[in-house]
C-alpha cells in the first residue's frame, strides 16, 4: 500500500462512487482501477492523498466489509 498526492495523474473519468452514496455531505470514497491497483480518495477533497492498493488486497476488504 502507498499513499501519494496526485494530481492529474488519473483521468476524472476513471473514478466512481459507491452506489450508496447520497451526495447528502457523508463520509464517501471513490476509487479508480488502474492496472491491476486500485486507487482510493475522500470524494470531498479530490486533490488530497490518495492510497493505492493491490487489486486482490481491494477486492478482499470489500468481500469483509460486505459481510459485516
Amino acid at each position: 500500500m502507498s499513499v501519494q498526492r496526485t494530481k492529474g495523474a488519473v483521468p476524472e473519468a476513471a473514478w466512481f462512487k459507491s452506489s450508496y452514496s447520497t451526495g447528502n455531505g457523508g463520509e464517501c470514497v471513490e476509487v479508480a482501477a488502474i492496472l491491476g491497483r486500485v486507487l482510493v480518495r475522500d470524494s470531498k477533497n479530490p486533490s488530497g492523498p490518495v492510497v493505492e492498493v493491490e487489486a486482490e488486497a481491494w477486492a478482499d476488504f470489500v468481500g469483509l466489509a460486505a459481510s459485516s
